[in-house]
């Protein structure tokens, strides 16, 4: 019976639909006019397009059951560990960090824009810091594994990188003002569009979504992010508004004339949960063992990915930077 009802709660909690069931076995649907309320009701909109985009690649026969394989291993795996290790991060650093305020704001339209715009900058140091530094690259890199872009790369994620993740962009936002109350709204529709933003091309062929696209973080900018290309390297850490990628010039339009490879730089199995979930831990600790010093030893673990003590530097900047280079040298030519 237990097992049956661990299943149960599993497929609801995957889903997004045990408020809902709750709402209508209560009969109260009063609470849809409450925050909570639309939550419930918002819920099972991405786990629908997953099924949604799943039933399109069956119809037009372009399932493969390996690019949907190992975000579902690793959510399973995430889901077994998380039974063991649970991390309150966010309410630790509210509880800690409140009363140092800078000041104090409430939950109204015009604060809403300021939350999301300091918001929208603890999710972009995170997110830029978990590329250009070695041993939170480790933590980053399993989302960025799978070689190919749907809704399923949402699960794909290692287990201690939410913590983290959750420590850095609450503690920035509670730090410069912004109200508990606002930042958990600011955080569901976050989460909301950060997971529509993986929506694969089987479900929408262009990502651009028109003029939107001028505006906003589309799926078109996501999957720049997700490519191993050179030039997109390292680009468009924002979430929703691409605000601070464009003013720390990280951002980048997808371009018709370079064909999107998705997945990380280094050779790798990515049929491999081992290789997938601690392959670059693996790399970091054979490039510590060789590296010659305590200070050479350190940097591996703090430099960007990429950086060597022999000065055969190859990080993402370098390798963008130089093909930049040579397309504006062929331009020339």
């Amino acid at each position: 019976m237990n097992l049956l009802q661990t299943l149960y709660d599993e497929l609801t909690g995957f889903f997004g639909i045990g408020g809902i069931i709750k709402m209508v076995q209560s009969n109260n649907y009063g609470s849809l006019t409450t925050l909570e309320g639309i939550q419930n009701l918002m819920g099972p909109i991405i786990p629908l397009l997953l099924i949604l985009e799943l039933i399109r690649a069956f119809f037009y026969k372009r399932f493969k059951i390996d690019e949907y394989k190992m975000p579902f291993l690793v959510f399973v795996l995430n889901r077994f560990i998380s039974r063991f290790i649970s991390i309150a991060a966010v309410a630790f650093c509210i509880g800690l960090l409140e009363k140092w305020a800078i000041f104090t704001t409430t939950f109204t339209w015009y604060w809403l824009i300021y939350g999301y715009i300091i918001w929208e900058f603890s999710h972009f140091v995170y997110h830029s810091l978990a590329h250009k530094v070695r041993i939170l690259w480790c933590l980053h890199s399993t989302h960025h594994a799978p070689q190919q872009m749907n809704l399923s790369v949402n699960f794909a994620h290692f287990f201690l990188e939410a913590p983290y993740a959750d420590v850095v962009r609450t503690s920035i936002c509670i730090l410069l003002g912004v109200n508990p109350a606002l930042l958990f709204f600011i955080m569901f529709i976050d989460g909301l569009w950060g997971s529509f933003i993986h929506i694969g091309e089987n479900v929408i062929k262009d990502g651009r979504l028109g003029f939107l696209n001028n505006i906003l973080l589309t799926p078109s900018h996501h999957r720049v992010h997700h490519a191993r290309n050179p030039l997109y390297l390292d680009t468009n850490f924002c979430n929703l508004l691409n605000i601070w990628d464009r003013v720390f010039r990280t951002y980048q339009d997808e371009r018709t004339d370079i064909k999107i490879e998705y997945g990380i730089s280094r050779e790798m199995d990515p049929n491999s949960l081992w290789d997938v979930y601690f392959g670059e831990f693996i790399c970091l600790g054979k490039d510590i063992v060789a590296a010659p010093g305590f200070k050479n030893k350190l940097l591996y673990i703090i430099m960007p990915p990429g950086w060597s003590h022999t000065g055969e530097h190859k990080t993402a900047k370098i390798v963008r930077d130089s093909f930049i280079i040579e397309e504006q040298d062929v331009n020339h030519s």
